[in-house]
């Protein structure tokens, strides 16, 4: 099992009391940007386009903690940017372990290997190490040769010291299903906890549009990839999540559920989408209207999001929420999924190299064209 039983047990029991006090809207993740400063460039980023003096700028441990505490969520992601450019980020993750907050730091792994030995291993600490996909694949993807076997030397050191480790990859249009098969034999091999993995989201700031996919198209790619799974494969996901990715699922977005603080505040509707910030926590629940958005809504720009921040939420309250998911939960975990149709698309998908990436059709001119 990827997730230990003491994080499943935080999160259900908590998911569980949260709807017996019946409350409709209560954070499972916090999203903590501590800032957008990042060693990499990637095509598909809309974080580190901000001109150089917000990229300067950062989150105290102090502004860190109060965010954390106010909003109560049991488990806190760290991104940015790239939280180890950050002169405490040890400050600020032995705080949150000092909470019981369970964190996943996220990390391109440029500075890990140098950097573990501030660390101290622990069960609330996971180190989410980005690599989308095997060596070129990934070198390309993040505009930087040498990438991929830095990482992965700061995979190994961490598993070796014996922390929690996991890989996180975005996949886009052009991505070879074969391709990201391999790819998880070969990251299962060093010893991770698990694989987390998601479809790209079109930053508006991301200076490459043309990589994002379809929900069509996403879902396609998903049951290629996720189906007929070898037994030594895990996820650090909800089943419940990918099985909507396979397109076997409908769920709809539940936005508050991750919430995002940053160096601007807490950022109106989501992880994903700028329109607004809010002071509070609090601000941030009561000022939304968050009928407007998720697919439902008809907002165009949530059409196309079939990202974790905004579903996997989604999926675990159902997980954990009601006997019918916690079953399908179950069931999930030890599903293999065998997909005749799905081995044929494997054997149907072109050998692509790293340059296909970019090579995608041009951009749909309609609501409709897109989700084809």
């Amino acid at each position: 099992m990827a997730v230990p039983i003491s994080q499943m047990w935080t999160v259900s029991s908590y998911v569980i009391k949260n709807r017996l006090a019946g409350r409709k809207r209560y954070p499972l993740v916090l999203m903590l940007e501590p800032l957008f400063r990042c060693s990499l460039a990637c095509a598909g980023c809309g974080k580190v386009q901000y001109p150089p003096h917000i990229l300067k700028k950062q989150l105290t441990p102090e502004e860190c903690f109060a965010a954390v505490d106010e909003c109560g969520a049991p488990m806190v992601s760290i991104p940015g940017g790239e939280p180890l450019l950050h002169p405490q980020i040890v400050e600020i993750v032995n705080g949150l372990i000092a909470r019981k907050k369970y964190i996943y730091l996220c990390t391109n792994a440029l500075e890990l290997k140098r950097r573990l030995p501030e660390f101290t291993p622990s069960k609330y600490l996971t180190f989410s190490v980005h690599l989308d996909g095997q060596r070129d694949h990934h070198d390309f993807a993040v505009c930087r040769e040498g990438t991929y076997d830095i990482a992965v030397e700061g995979i190994q050191e961490a598993v070796r010291r014996g922390f929690r480790v996991t890989t996180n990859a975005t996949f886009f249009d052009g991505t070879d299903p074969n391709s990201v098969r391999a790819f998880f034999d070969e990251v299962m091999s060093m010893g991770v906890e698990g694989i987390v993995l998601s479809p790209g989201y079109s930053y508006e700031k991301a200076p490459d549009q043309n990589r994002f996919l379809g929900r069509a198209r996403v879902r396609r790619l998903f049951r290629a990839i996720l189906s007929n799974r070898k037994p030594d494969w895990k996820f650090n996901m909800s089943p419940l999540f990918l099985e909507f990715l396979m397109g076997d699922r409908n769920y709809e977005c539940t936005p508050w559920g991750m919430p995002a603080f940053n160096i601007f505040g807490w950022q109106k509707p989501c992880y994903l989408l700028q329109e607004g910030y809010a002071d509070s926590y609090k601000e941030l629940l009561e000022t939304t209207d968050w009928h407007e958005y998720g697919v439902a809504s008809g907002n165009p720009k949530c059409a196309n999001c079939m990202v974790s921040c905004g579903y996997e939420t989604t999926a675990v309250i159902d997980g954990f929420g009601s006997v019918k998911g916690f079953l399908g939960m179950v069931r999930g975990t030890f599903s293999k999924y065998r997909d005749a149709h799905a081995l044929k698309l494997l054997s149907e998908a072109a050998p692509h190299g790293p340059a296909t990436l970019v090579q995608i059709a041009k951009p749909a001119h309609s609501l409709e064209e897109t989700n084809a």
